[in-house]
């Protein structure tokens, strides 16, 4: 059973919709669809909706990207709870724009804050949810590509994405990873 939604993002208003923070942009929109009450914790490194009328808190860790394992270590460590009890939201360069998906585990595929979550939890086996943000034409631009907003072009499908993710982790909190992920794994168009 899932406890715990932790999206992948930076904090700061210069990040704030960027590629990299769809994992925060879909954290925000679930804590709105469940109703869920804002307050940080110190403690955990993040900003964290609690949904008591859920069993449910939903974390946004304020350690940067590449130091996300800092924040998910203390989340579970201060609220009890198995990697297992936690779904991972983050952006997937390997996925194009408009897909999204859910895996009971796997490794970091590459991607920087994933590694900081193993390397600091100790494992591979937690769920996530993939968000697909494309990739751009040349290696060399990554960086610069994944801090950078979505294109105007683009906003309709983001929205699209972010609800579609959003309702995912609705029917996983229902009904479990493995009945969800028929649902969960799509394309959005």
């Amino acid at each position: 059973m899932i406890k715990a939604v932790i999206g992948l993002g930076n904090p700061g208003k210069q990040y704030e919709k960027t590629r990299h923070n769809v994992g925060f942009m879909v954290a925000d929109a679930v804590a709105s669809l469940l109703k869920c009450n804002k307050k940080y914790k110190e403690k955990c490194f993040s900003h964290i909706y609690e949904c008591p009328d859920h069993d449910l808190i939903i974390a946004k860790p304020q350690t940067y990207m590449n130091n996300s394992g800092i924040a998910v270590k203390n989340i579970l460590d201060d609220y009890n709870l198995s990697p297992e009890e936690i779904l991972i939201i983050y952006d997937d360069l390997d996925l194009p724009l408009g897909t999204i998906r859910l895996r009971k585990k796997g490794s970091s595929g590459g991607h920087r804050g994933m590694r900081s979550i193993i390397e600091n939890i100790k494992t591979e086996n937690f769920p996530r949810l993939k968000i697909g943000i494309g990739r751009p034409e040349r290696k060399e631009q990554v960086v610069d590509y994944v801090l950078s907003p979505f294109a105007k072009e683009e906003q309709i499908l983001v929205e699209k994405v972010i609800q579609s993710a959003a309702r995912c982790i609705l029917n996983v909190l229902k009904y479990g990873i493995d009945k969800s992920m028929n649902f969960c794994n799509q394309k959005i168009v």
